[in-house]
């Protein structure tokens, strides 16, 4: 009964209009068997569990449930796939699928089409097939075994190539002959005995750099021969065949390509390629007579985000306290405070708007901002926290209490509809975030000068105030980014605070001095 229940569940999640037919695709990897992942039919192509998949080959998986979207990583290439769009973005390129990405309670279903696409094969350096209805990952080999003949007068090898593989060979004793095929790889090793007069047996083993080819010959073995034909290569044995050497050319070499980018350690034992973070040079101070406070070569841009607004209101408590207000409210004092350093300043949201956590983001990229401080006010269950913290993003919380505040600020995904502004964010956020050891060096300068700052009234705590967590709004930008909470919006002696008006305006500049503090420790403004 509860397997009815869960299927017609299921069923009513799909879309409307559509009937999926559903099912479990096996997984083979080097010839073994891995198991398989659910499946199912729609219009005659099999859509496989995204998550499921992506993981048995490898790949590092983001699930984006509330959002119905996917983020699939293997090693320099990153896919964004999205329900109920027939695409798939690769690297910042759109792909059309088949069919349409399907979202089905907790997973998202893609066309197997996907993991055939010549960028995923090459990023895992397979061969990927769709056979029988199984997903088959094989070495992106040059060579393999694939059948045997045996007649009355000769017994023959049969072998797949690809492309042009040179080779030698030679009769090494009465019994034996040996093939060489350099620079070739074999797509699996091989070892067969066919008991005839004409071959008795033969080994086929990956050597190295070369892939070596042993024939132990019959009683009427006299001769042999190793011959291209229609694109395979045959090797041939009877009594009285002349002995042929053939060689073929030598293959073609496709230059390496670097990837720079790092997914989980791949099932294959491939090395995975190395994290070289870019980092991108402070702008350098100039002197010049009656220029502003701030003297750089062009302004510095600071985009300053009010968490938050519009539907989505951010923490509440009882009376009028919200945190998408209070955050505007400081905000709107940092971004005064910053304007008159002499800062080119620009606000996410200057009222009461809603701005997806991928538009903000986007917003400072294009804005080509040097850095970007998120407003937040924090809430918990226990209404002994309190205290102002400030956040710099990272894959690994710093605790759990961490952890939690960030999937609280993540929930305003919940609030977004739209598919490519989340999309974007996260093309955005291919590699590791390159900024952090600045976004944390900015942390300190902020919690710093928040706690020297007289008339704010908020604990800030010098041990454990500077904290990271995974924060969407933060890592798809470009450039140092911090998260601020000013206090607890759950704590009523925070609250009190949060709500007086000069304690706002004192936060606001002592956010704005840490900022600047910063930017003088760093060389990027004069001192």
């Amino acid at each position: 009964m509860k397997k009815a229940l869960l299927a017609l569940l299921a069923a009513l999640l799909l879309p409307a209009g559509l009937a999926y037919a559903q099912g479990k695709t096996d997984i083979y990897i080097l010839g073994k068997d891995k198991g398989s992942v659910s499946s199912m039919q729609a219009g005659g192509v099999t859509l496989v569990d995204a998550r499921a998949t992506a993981k048995k080959l490898g790949g590092s998986v983001e699930l984006y449930a509330a959002a119905k979207q996917i983020k699939i990583a293997f090693p320099g290439m990153y896919a964004i796939l999205s329900a109920p769009l027939a695409e798939v973005i690769i690297n910042a390129q759109t792909i059309k699928l088949p069919a349409e990405v399907v979202a089905s309670g907790s997973k998202i279903y893609t066309p197997v089409h996907f993991f055939m696409l010549p960028q995923v094969q090459k990023a895992l350096d397979r061969q990927i097939t769709f056979e029988n209805g199984a997903l088959v990952v094989e070495k992106n080999f040059t060579l393999a075994f694939t059948d045997k003949e045996q007649q009355k007068s000769f017994d023959r090898l049969r072998f797949f190539r690809k492309g042009n593989i040179s080779f030698t060979s030679k009769q090494t004793n009465k019994h034996t002959v040996e093939a060489v095929f350099p620079g070739a790889v074999l797509k699996r090793n091989a070892s067969v005995r066919l008991k005839d007069d004409f071959i008795r047996s033969f080994t086929l083993h990956q050597r190295g750099k070369d892939v070596l080819l042993k024939v132990v010959l019959g009683k009427h073995g006299q001769s042999w021969r190793l011959t291209e034909e229609n694109g395979e290569l045959v090797f041939t044995a009877g009594s009285a065949l002349p002995a042929v050497q053939a060689s073929a050319s030598a293959p073609d070499k496709e230059d390496a390509e670097e990837l720079d980018l790092q997914a989980s350690p791949s099932v294959f034992d491939d090395e995975p390629a190395a994290d070289t973070p870019v980092i991108r040079p402070a702008p350098q101070p100039v002197m010049t007579s009656g220029a502003p406070v701030i003297q750089t070569k062009r302004k510095l841009r600071i985009v300053i985000d009010p968490g938050h607004g519009g539907k989505d209101p951010g923490a509440t408590r009882r009376g009028s306290s919200q945190e998408k207000a209070l955050n505007l409210t400081v905000s709107k004092h940092l971004y005064n405070y910053l304007k008159k350093q002499g800062f080119d300043v620009k606000l996410t949201r200057d009222d009461d708007t809603f701005v997806t956590l991928a538009g903000r983001s986007k917003m400072a990229n294009e804005y080509k901002a040097d850095l970007f401080v998120s407003v937040h006010t924090n809430a918990a269950k226990r209404a002994a926290a309190n205290g102002f913290e400030v956040y710099f993003r990272s894959d690994k919380a710093t605790d759990a209490e961490a952890a939690e505040v960030a999937a609280f600020e993540n929930e305003a995904l919940q609030y977004e509809e739209a598919h490519y502004s989340f999309v974007d964010m996260l093309l955005e956020s291919m590699a590791k975030n390159e900024f952090m050891n600045e976004s944390s060096k900015l942390a300190g300068h902020i919690r710093n000068y928040v706690y020297k700052e007289p008339g704010i009234g908020i604990a800030v705590r010098q041990n454990n105030a500077i904290r990271q967590a995974n924060f969407y709004v933060l890592r798809g930008v470009k450039a140092p980014a911090v998260l601020v909470e000013m206090g607890y919006i759950s704590s009523a002696k925070d609250r009190a605070r949060l709500n007086n008006k000069a304690a706002q305006k004192r936060m606001g500049e002592g956010i704005g001095k840490g900022i600047v503090s910063y930017l003088k420790a760093e060389g990027k403004i004069s001192k």
